[in-house]
């Protein structure tokens, strides 16, 4: 963020995992700070989820690391001329991928999960009580199939509801 803030680039490719920040996050504040310049997520993760997370980020193209230099040219040639770009595989892949299953409530939990807190600091930050949060985690785990709150925080990614 510092070299956008520094340079200011017409267009910015951004990796979707970043020291510190992943490519989303980075395009998210761009689009606030810097809307001069427009972003492109490059990722080896081609997954529905992660594309909406990119575009719902500000991101005006999005391309998988394997798509060859021509496409990638092609690609930042476009975004700079005011354009958009989606690989056209993982687009369809997301038309067809499934509504989440979590309701607001789970959504709202899981958003406040972080490594290290417990039920009781989640509990805080969503204000409800802990008793409240671990059956919203319950719940949320069983219908996405996660062992543990922090799998179920990175398949609800994963697949683009957080």
């Amino acid at each position: 963020m510092a070299r956008i803030r520094a340079h200011r680039p017409d267009v910015a490719v951004l990796d979707v995992e970043m020291p510190g920040r992943d490519g989303a996050e980075v395009a998210q504040w761009v689009a606030v700070h810097e809307p001069g310049t427009r972003c492109i997520v490059l990722t080896r993760h081609a997954r529905p989820g992660v594309l909406r997370r990119a575009l719902a980020a500000g991101a005006a193209g999005f391309v998988t690391k394997s798509a060859p230099a021509s496409v990638l040219a092609d690609v930042i040639r476009r975004v700079h001329g005011g354009g958009r770009y989606v690989d056209p595989d993982l687009a369809m892949t997301a038309l067809m991928a499934e509504d989440c299953p979590l309701t607001d409530r789970e959504l709202e939990v899981l958003r406040a999960v972080d490594g290290s807190g417990t039920a009781a600091d989640i509990a805080g930050r969503v204000h409800l009580s802990p008793g409240t949060v671990r059956n919203y985690l319950s719940s949320a785990m069983q219908k996405l199939g996660a062992g543990t709150r922090t799998e179920a925080v990175r398949l609800a990614r994963d697949n683009g509801w957080l």
